[in-house]
């Protein structure tokens, strides 16, 4: 039987921070015993300032904890898993890894930081040992270790299989759900019935975090794939579930058959497929036409597998299809316990 790790959560009132604390307070491994929000909710109980967004209800054992302030490093923790908004945790979570903490965070600030794990653990495990760099590099006893932006977790579980065929552009056009704008999110009378073309920043975040999740590491750096990836990103009236629809360049020409085999047959790699929150499957693929589709297939894996379906060939760049996923589990919370489960078996937690 695995230890159990007491962890904490910064930001613990927002939409990913209230998925945080679902999937925690039940976890075989880790014991959630910490929260933290605004100073506007320090010292106050959780169940009496959260907004609870959630069918089931507020874990018992998260309830009665007393929220914490943003800078309360003193009491937390070692391991703190930080959904903050990014205008925060650029300052929040170093303060943290400097205080000895590792910060397991869902926040881009410092995603393209080059000593910084920038983690799916199904596709780049091996990653995990820019910790070793990060901490010589800045010297200090703690760590930071990020998951990708919500789409760009999606998209990069699709296309990691293909690599094996020489991946070298993708063309991804994304639908992106309302719970990954947080809440409140968008007014009513700007989504419903409409999709907005634009989401600050998304772009530019699927096309980077792409290049470094499927690169290789080569020494105390990560080398970027070469892939060329071109994104556009928009809202749609979808309560959860981000779909993408991708066109991609093989070099190596495969057919729809075999590019569909290795989809099918991805486990990722090293010791994830055995973890608590690995899904048995990462990708499932579906034959229907009108599959997949956000409220029949976005839970799938306990929100943790990405399902595939239209694959065809593309007149443009060769192959296309259809990504699904769950954008506040395995874009998001789902994603960084699985991470911070990989940092335990590799004993990095410790």
């Amino acid at each position: 039987m695995h230890p159990q790790t007491d962890v904490g959560v910064l930001g613990a009132t927002g939409v990913v921070g209230q998925q945080f604390v679902r999937r925690l307070a039940a976890h075989p491994w880790f014991r959630l015993r910490w929260l933290s929000a605004s100073e506007r909710s320090e010292g106050k109980r959780y169940r009496d300032v959260v907004a609870w967004r959630w069918p089931s209800p507020i874990p018992p054992g998260a309830g009665h904890l007393i929220i914490a302030g943003p800078s309360a490093a003193g009491h937390a923790p070692r391991v703190l898993f930080s959904a903050l908004d990014a205008a925060v945790a650029e300052d929040v979570e170093v303060a943290y890894a400097r205080a000895g903490h590792v910060v397991i965070s869902n926040a881009r600030s410092h995603r393209m930081a080059a000593d910084v794990p920038l983690l799916v653990p199904e596709i780049n495990p091996s990653h995990t040992a820019l910790l070793d760099a990060q901490r010589r590099a800045r010297a200090w006893p703690g760590a930071i270790v990020t998951n990708p932006n919500c789409s760009t977790a999606i998209l990069d579980l699709a296309l990691a299989p293909l690599r094996v065929f020489g991946l070298e552009q993708v063309m991804v056009t994304t639908m992106q759900a309302l719970s990954g704008a947080g809440v409140p999110g968008v007014p009513s009378l700007e989504i419903l019935g409409n999709v907005i073309p634009f989401i600050a920043g998304e772009e530019a975040k699927v096309e980077m975090e792409t290049r470094k999740i499927l690169g290789s590491l080569e020494g105390p750096r990560v080398v970027d794939h070469p892939v060329v990836v071109s994104a556009q990103t928009t809202r749609v009236p979808v309560v959860n579930g981000h779909t993408a629809v991708v066109s991609v360049r093989l070099a190596e020409r495969p057919s729809v058959a075999a590019v569909r085999e290795a989809m099918t047959g991805f486990v990722g790699a090293g010791p994830v497929a055995g973890l608590p929150s690995a899904p048995a499957a990462p990708l499932v693929c579906f034959d229907e036409d009108n599959r997949p589709q956000p409220a029949l297939d976005a839970g799938l894996g306990d929100g943790m597998t990405v399902s595939v379906g239209r694959i065809r060939a593309c007149p443009v760049l060769g192959m296309k299809f259809v990504a699904l996923g769950d954008n506040t589990v395995r874009g998001a919370a789902g994603v960084a316990i699985l991470n911070a489960e990989l940092l335990a078996v590799e004993g990095r937690l410790s």
